[in-house]
Protein backbone atom coordinates (compact mmCIF):
# COMPACT_ATOMS: atom_id res chain seq x y z
CA UNK A 1 0.00 0.00 0.00
CA UNK A 2 2.79 2.43 0.93
CA UNK A 3 4.57 1.83 -2.37
CA UNK A 4 1.34 2.15 -4.35
CA UNK A 5 0.51 5.49 -2.77
CA UNK A 6 4.02 6.82 -3.32
CA UNK A 7 4.04 5.59 -6.92
CA UNK A 8 0.63 7.18 -7.52
CA UNK A 9 1.88 10.53 -6.19
CA UNK A 10 4.95 10.34 -8.42
CA UNK A 11 2.84 9.57 -11.49
CA UNK A 12 0.36 12.35 -10.75
CA UNK A 13 3.23 14.79 -10.21
CA UNK A 14 4.86 13.70 -13.50
CA UNK A 15 1.64 14.32 -15.40
CA UNK A 16 1.17 17.72 -13.80
CA UNK A 17 4.79 18.66 -14.50
CA UNK A 18 4.24 17.72 -18.16
CA UNK A 19 1.15 19.85 -18.57
CA UNK A 20 1.75 22.74 -16.18
CA UNK A 21 5.52 22.84 -15.71
CA UNK A 22 7.34 22.34 -12.43
CA UNK A 23 7.11 25.94 -11.26
CA UNK A 24 3.39 26.13 -12.00
CA UNK A 25 2.56 22.92 -10.13
CA UNK A 26 1.84 23.22 -6.42
CA UNK A 27 1.64 20.64 -3.67
CA UNK A 28 -2.09 21.43 -3.56
CA UNK A 29 -2.36 20.57 -7.26
CA UNK A 30 -0.69 17.21 -6.63
CA UNK A 31 -2.93 16.54 -3.63
CA UNK A 32 -6.11 17.39 -5.56
CA UNK A 33 -5.16 15.40 -8.67
CA UNK A 34 -4.18 12.33 -6.64
CA UNK A 35 -7.24 12.45 -4.38
CA UNK A 36 -4.89 12.52 -1.39
CA UNK A 37 -4.54 15.16 1.27
CA UNK A 38 -1.47 17.36 1.60
CA UNK A 39 -0.65 15.52 4.81
CA UNK A 40 -0.38 12.25 2.84
CA UNK A 41 2.00 13.87 0.34
CA UNK A 42 4.20 15.18 3.16
CA UNK A 43 4.33 11.66 4.61
CA UNK A 44 6.26 10.59 1.51
CA UNK A 45 7.97 13.79 0.36
CA UNK A 46 9.35 16.80 2.23
CA UNK A 47 8.71 19.20 -0.63
CA UNK A 48 8.10 19.58 -4.36
CA UNK A 49 11.82 19.25 -5.11
CA UNK A 50 11.83 15.80 -3.52
CA UNK A 51 8.83 14.78 -5.63
CA UNK A 52 10.55 16.15 -8.72
CA UNK A 53 13.68 14.12 -7.93
CA UNK A 54 11.53 10.98 -7.57
CA UNK A 55 9.97 11.68 -10.98
CA UNK A 56 13.45 12.08 -12.50
CA UNK A 57 14.65 8.83 -10.94
CA UNK A 58 11.57 6.94 -12.10
CA UNK A 59 11.89 8.26 -15.66
CA UNK A 60 15.55 7.28 -15.89
CA UNK A 61 14.71 3.79 -14.55
CA UNK A 62 12.00 3.38 -17.21
CA UNK A 63 14.57 4.19 -19.90
CA UNK A 64 17.14 1.76 -18.55
CA UNK A 65 14.72 -1.14 -17.98
CA UNK A 66 13.40 -1.02 -21.52
CA UNK A 67 16.96 -1.04 -22.86
CA UNK A 68 17.98 -3.85 -20.50
CA UNK A 69 15.18 -6.02 -21.89
CA UNK A 70 16.63 -5.60 -25.39
CA UNK A 71 20.22 -6.29 -24.31
CA UNK A 72 19.15 -9.43 -22.44
CA UNK A 73 17.01 -10.69 -25.32
CA UNK A 74 17.95 -13.65 -27.52
CA UNK A 75 17.96 -11.60 -30.75
CA UNK A 76 20.97 -11.98 -33.09
CA UNK A 77 23.52 -9.24 -32.33
CA UNK A 78 22.94 -7.01 -35.39
CA UNK A 79 19.19 -7.15 -34.84
CA UNK A 80 19.67 -6.57 -31.10
CA UNK A 81 21.72 -3.43 -31.84
CA UNK A 82 19.06 -2.15 -34.25
CA UNK A 83 16.30 -2.81 -31.70
CA UNK A 84 18.35 -1.14 -28.95
CA UNK A 85 18.74 2.01 -31.06
CA UNK A 86 15.06 2.07 -31.99
CA UNK A 87 13.95 1.60 -28.39
CA UNK A 88 16.41 4.26 -27.24
CA UNK A 89 14.85 6.75 -29.65
CA UNK A 90 11.33 5.79 -28.59
CA UNK A 91 11.75 5.60 -24.86
CA UNK A 92 11.93 9.27 -23.87
CA UNK A 93 9.07 10.19 -26.16
CA UNK A 94 7.02 7.34 -24.73
CA UNK A 95 7.70 8.30 -21.12
CA UNK A 96 7.13 12.03 -21.64
CA UNK A 97 4.04 12.51 -23.81
CA UNK A 98 3.87 15.66 -25.88
CA UNK A 99 0.85 17.82 -26.26
CA UNK A 100 0.03 19.92 -29.33
CA UNK A 101 1.92 23.21 -29.50
CA UNK A 102 3.68 22.45 -26.20
CA UNK A 103 6.77 20.44 -25.49
CA UNK A 104 7.00 17.69 -22.92
CA UNK A 105 8.05 18.21 -19.32
CA UNK A 106 11.65 17.56 -20.32
CA UNK A 107 11.53 19.99 -23.21
CA UNK A 108 9.76 22.70 -21.19
CA UNK A 109 12.09 22.15 -18.29
CA UNK A 110 15.18 21.73 -20.49
CA UNK A 111 17.82 22.04 -17.77
CA UNK A 112 15.91 19.64 -15.56
CA UNK A 113 15.31 17.32 -18.50
CA UNK A 114 19.06 17.08 -18.93
CA UNK A 115 19.20 15.60 -15.43
CA UNK A 116 17.03 12.67 -16.56
CA UNK A 117 19.08 12.23 -19.71
CA UNK A 118 22.33 12.26 -17.76
CA UNK A 119 21.02 9.74 -15.22
CA UNK A 120 19.75 7.47 -17.98
CA UNK A 121 22.97 7.84 -20.00
CA UNK A 122 25.09 6.95 -17.00
CA UNK A 123 22.94 3.89 -16.26
CA UNK A 124 22.66 2.74 -19.86
CA UNK A 125 26.33 3.24 -20.75
CA UNK A 126 27.21 -0.12 -19.23
CA UNK A 127 24.33 -1.83 -21.06
CA UNK A 128 25.44 -0.46 -24.42
CA UNK A 129 29.08 -1.28 -23.67
CA UNK A 130 28.10 -4.88 -22.85
CA UNK A 131 26.10 -5.17 -26.07
CA UNK A 132 29.04 -3.89 -28.12
CA UNK A 133 31.50 -6.08 -26.23
CA UNK A 134 29.39 -9.18 -26.96
CA UNK A 135 29.37 -8.23 -30.64
CA UNK A 136 33.15 -7.76 -30.73
CA UNK A 137 33.82 -11.02 -28.85
CA UNK A 138 31.56 -12.95 -31.21
CA UNK A 139 33.28 -11.43 -34.25
CA UNK A 140 30.15 -9.66 -35.50
CA UNK A 141 31.16 -6.07 -34.63
CA UNK A 142 34.40 -4.32 -35.57
CA UNK A 143 36.32 -3.44 -32.37
CA UNK A 144 37.41 0.03 -33.56
CA UNK A 145 33.92 0.95 -34.72
CA UNK A 146 32.41 -0.38 -31.50
CA UNK A 147 34.67 1.95 -29.50
CA UNK A 148 33.64 4.90 -31.68
CA UNK A 149 29.97 3.94 -31.44
CA UNK A 150 29.84 4.61 -27.70
CA UNK A 151 30.70 8.28 -28.18
CA UNK A 152 28.72 8.73 -31.41
CA UNK A 153 25.55 7.28 -29.97
CA UNK A 154 25.44 9.75 -27.09
CA UNK A 155 26.21 12.61 -29.48
CA UNK A 156 23.53 11.49 -31.93
CA UNK A 157 20.82 11.23 -29.29
CA UNK A 158 21.67 14.65 -27.87
CA UNK A 159 21.62 16.18 -31.36
CA UNK A 160 18.26 14.63 -32.19
CA UNK A 161 16.78 15.72 -28.85
CA UNK A 162 18.10 19.26 -29.41
CA UNK A 163 16.72 19.44 -32.94
CA UNK A 164 13.37 18.15 -31.77
CA UNK A 165 13.11 20.66 -28.94
CA UNK A 166 14.33 23.64 -30.99
CA UNK A 167 12.68 22.81 -34.33
CA UNK A 168 16.10 22.23 -35.87
CA UNK A 169 14.97 19.54 -38.30
CA UNK A 170 13.22 22.00 -40.61
CA UNK A 171 16.46 23.99 -40.95
CA UNK A 172 18.20 20.75 -41.98
CA UNK A 173 15.46 19.89 -44.48
CA UNK A 174 14.50 16.70 -42.70
CA UNK A 175 12.23 15.42 -39.97
CA UNK A 176 12.65 13.32 -36.83
CA UNK A 177 11.78 10.09 -38.61
CA UNK A 178 14.40 10.65 -41.32
CA UNK A 179 17.05 11.48 -38.71
CA UNK A 180 16.24 8.39 -36.66
CA UNK A 181 16.33 6.11 -39.69
CA UNK A 182 19.64 7.55 -40.88
CA UNK A 183 21.29 7.17 -37.48
CA UNK A 184 20.01 3.62 -36.92
CA UNK A 185 21.13 2.52 -40.40
CA UNK A 186 24.53 4.22 -40.09
CA UNK A 187 25.20 2.72 -36.66
CA UNK A 188 24.03 -0.81 -37.43
CA UNK A 189 25.80 -1.13 -40.77
CA UNK A 190 28.91 0.84 -39.82
CA UNK A 191 29.75 -1.31 -36.80
CA UNK A 192 29.60 -4.68 -38.57
CA UNK A 193 32.89 -6.45 -39.07
CA UNK A 194 33.77 -6.71 -42.75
Amino acid sequence: MVSKTRDRLIEVARQLFVYKGVENTTMNDIAAASDKGRRTIYTYFKNKKEIYNAVVEQQSNVVVERLRAVVESELPLPEKLRKYLEVRFDVLTDTTPRQPRHHSFFAREHKRGNKVQQMAIAKERELFKALLSDGVKSGVFDATQATRAQFLLTLAFNAVDYCDIHDGFSALGMNMSDARTSIVEFMTTGILKR
